[in-house]
């Protein structure tokens, strides 16, 4: 078996947060060292680091990172402390639920510890935790998904779904790092993924590092595309799904899944648990982050609209569970009811 090379996008050392740029992708890499809570929000916010898993593998070393700081005695000063913390890091992005959930899972670790002491070492023992799950998770739903696909298959991917938006390996690019390791030759379109080409700057890119034949492509090329080239699936991570099997990912997924069941190509969501979100009944209840119109407006700090014009900017859409052949999770593939393939992996 072949190892692939990865970069770690999100990192703990000596008591900092370590952070891959990933605005600067890919002409630049540089990493960014952070040792206050404000700096993992804004690098959140604004995108240096993406992806539902490492945003919150990032927020929960930023939990850590307060927690090392905390001069006080007071276990009740600590929970206090840790939960306004919390509920600021949660303020960063709305829609990607990993980001509430890794934050969620270190408070509650926390609140076990009868000491100050204790509570920083849990806080930061789970972050490791999260961090350590995620690579192990990963690994599983590329196992699952290479199932799918056989020697020569062509995929179509949409956005960043890859390692450096996860601990590892990523969830839509999984099978893709696994084909390499285990000598299956695949190859990739990439959607440039507009309005800030995350597949452009960061998926082209990443399967570029690893030898995988990868194409990319603008997003208006994806019906030719789909239509003409022989695709085998479609394969797209996600930031939250919903009970009845409906998807938030990168805007512009509905169009793929539209297309993809017009073209009768199987469609595929992968996902570990930790983004199914079984506390809303469907996509209508997820919170879609709109994000400022100079990411549409502007490119490279030039403009290249007209100015004036009106701007909608949605980073998310949603995608009904119909138009969905199946979701990849470490603990299986869920195909034909959803829901009731959600609630079953869930409780697993």
């Amino acid at each position: 078996m072949i190892e692939t090379d990865f970069i770690r996008s999100v990192r703990w050392e000596n008591n900092r947060v370590v952070l891959l740029d990933q605005q600067k992708l890919p002409l630049k890499t540089e990493y960014i060292h952070l040792d206050d809570v404000k700096g993992v929000w804004e690098s959140i916010h604004s995108l240096k680091v993406r992806g539902a898993p490492a945003i919150g593998i990032a927020a929960a070393f930023g939990l850590a990172l307060w927690a090392s700081k905390f001069a006080g005695q007071s276990i009740e000063d600590f929970r206090t402390g840790l939960r306004i913390q919390r509920d600021y890091l949660a303020s960063s992005r709305p829609t990607a639920v990993n980001l509430f959930w890794a934050i969620d899972r270190v408070v509650a670790a926390a609140f076990h510890a009868k000491i100050v002491e204790e509570a920083k070492q849990t806080v930061l023992a789970e972050a490791l935790a999260i961090q350590t799950e995620d690579e192990a998770v990963c690994r599983k739903i590329g196992e699952y998904g290479l199932s799918l696909l056989q020697q020569g298959d062509t995929v179509l991917t949409h956005c960043n779904a890859g390692g450096i938006a996860t601990a590892r390996y990523g969830t839509a690019l999984a099978p893709i790092y696994l084909s390499k390791e285990q000598g299956i030759e695949l190859s990739v379109y990439a959607t440039e993924t507009r309005p800030v080409l995350q597949g452009a700057r960061l998926t082209a890119w990443e399967l570029g590092q690893i030898g995988v034949d990868v194409t990319l492509i603008t997003d208006n090329m994806a019906a030719h595309v789909l239509k003409n080239k022989n695709i085998s699936a479609v394969i797209v991570g996600t930031d939250r799904i919903a009970a009845n099997g409906d998807v938030a990912n990168k805007i512009g997924t509905l169009g793929l899944a539209v297309l993809a069941k017009a073209f009768n190509i199987p469609f595929y969501v992968a996902s570990p648990l930790s983004t199914i979100d079984l506390t809303i009944s469907s996509g209508e209840e997820i919170p879609i982050e709109e994000r400022t119109e100079d990411e549409v407006t502007h490119w490279n700090g030039e403009r290249v609209a007209a100015e004036g014009v009106n701007i909608y900017n949605p980073a998310f859409d949603v995608t009904p569970h119909e138009y969905i052949t199946g979701i990849i999770t470490e603990k299986g593939i869920i195909t034909g009811d959803l829901q009731e393939g959600l609630q079953k992996v869930k409780t697993i």
